[in-house]
């Protein structure tokens, strides 16, 4: 072997450029994120969470992720303050210990799931009557996880232009599905009556008059007003692209077409005030108004760039993703767009034993002794299976797991119509 042939065997790459390409992967694989956020209030009932600095612990190294939460309180601001306070740690704790970065990603729509349920059902136990929208987000990397009840919501805009809605509208008014299943589990909906036959106003759940099918807290209507989320999961490209999270203040004044259109170009900072005063302008300070915008930035792109220009929306009705399929293996990268908003996660059953069950996305989330929903340690024998009482048996076990404790099944067979929830009613005016 000649010496030559043995140098380029043995060539060693300087170490300058090992850093380089270190220091571009690690610019590739973290988004700058930037937030700005405002509010003209009204009530006082819309609280907000922003936090950019949430660490974790994986294997030798700490992973960092940002979330951002938008409760709007009705009937008093006791359990928007409860939620903001309690959610991310009823989250957190949900989710199980020494998890890899795509593991712990993979467990976050039914933690969502658990940790809003747990919320609401240790709110009920303070015995206050308020109750509050929520659209709680949760950004790792490239990846943004939204969870949601009530009728704040949470609309993405890529880098190319394309408009996602990341939230479900849980409003009786224009939601059929939750009118089915509330009327079904004991519930009635309607419009206030004013006597003499005339009907005014939306839709509204009776006893208690609510206009929306979700929310945390409103122990005074009933269990079927559900704590469930709606979850979507979706992984952005590296073009990154805008949230824009808003309460119902500004979504029935603005579309997300003209809200976004309002602030394109602006820096984060400066397009939440701007969405407010429009949307103000447009129907007056009716209601509490508040706006987060999120921005999620390549590294060293400057903020006030996402995005300069909006692309036509090809052939999108409201939210329609890129599916991942086992197909996408198969097409070669350099033919996909640039700008690709990827659907990992979707799901907005109000049914526990379809949220919380082990086909997905990880088998092993819940430990065979603890509650999947409040984590309190259940002894071998008394865990309640998340299946049991359900319409298809052939297709599951009442001794699979997860498994629930007493009071959680409890609530679980209130919130499906199965129980007397024991609520007083009371008038609402959300």
């Amino acid at each position: 072997m000649s010496s030559s042939t043995r140098d380029e065997q043995h060539q060693t790459v300087p170490l300058s450029v090992l850093l380089k390409r270190e220091l571009l992967s690690e610019k590739i694989e973290r988004p700058d994120i930037v937030h700005g956020q405002a509010c003209q209030s009204k009530k006082g009932e819309d609280f907000t969470l922003l936090k950019t600095d949430c660490e974790r612990l994986v294997g030798d190294g700490v992973s960092t992720y940002s979330v951002f939460g938008l409760f709007d309180g009705h009937n008093g601001s006791a359990a928007a303050i409860y939620t903001k306070e309690n959610l991310l740690d009823n989250v957190l704790s949900a989710i199980p210990p020494d998890l890899n970065r795509d593991e712990w990603v993979a467990a976050l729509p039914r933690a969502l799931v658990a940790g809003f349920v747990k919320t609401d059902k240790d709110f009920q136990q303070k015995a206050q009557k308020s109750g509050t929208t929520v659209t709680f987000v949760i950004v790792e990397r490239w990846v943004v996880t939204v969870a949601s009840v009530g009728d704040s919501r949470c609309v993405l805009e890529s880098s190319e232009g394309g408009i996602y809605y990341l939230s479900a509208d849980h409003r009786l008014e224009t939601n059929e599905e939750e009118r089915v299943r509330i009327t079904s589990s004991g519930g009635e909906v309607g419009r206030l009556n004013t006597g003499g036959g005339a009907e005014v106003g939306p839709l509204r759940c009776w006893p208690g008059g609510l206009c929306l099918s979700r929310s945390v807290g409103d122990m005074d209507i009933g269990e079927f007003i559900v704590p469930v989320p709606y979850v979507k999961q979706v992984k952005l490209s590296t073009s990154g692209g805008r949230l824009v999270i808003c309460s119902d203040g500004v979504w029935d004044a603005l579309s997300a077409e003209v809200a976004l259109d309002s602030c394109r170009g602006m820096p984060a900072e400066v397009a939440a005030p701007h969405i407010v005063k429009e949307a103000i302008q447009a129907k007056g300070l009716r209601d509490d108004t508040t706006c987060i915008i999120v921005d999620i930035l390549p590294q060293e792109k400057p903020p006030s760039s996402v995005p300069h220009t909006k692309k036509p929306v090809k052939g999108m009705l409201k939210a329609m993703f890129r599916k991942k399929s086992s197909e996408s293996s198969y097409i070669d990268k350099d033919y996909l767009e640039a700008d690709v908003v990827e659907e990992l996660f979707e799901e907005g059953s109000a049914m526990l034993s379809e949220r919380l069950d082990t086909k997905y996305p990880l088998c092993n989330m819940f430990k065979l002794f603890m509650c999947a929903v409040c984590q309190v340690e259940i002894k071998p024998g008394e865990g309640i299976s998340i299946h049991e009482g359900t319409p298809n048996p052939g297709k599951s076990r009442p001794w699979d797991g997860p498994f629930l404790c007493e009071s959680c099944q409890e609530k679980k067979e209130a919130m499906e119509g199965k129980r007397a929830s024991g609520r007083v009613s009371s008038g609402s005016d959300e």
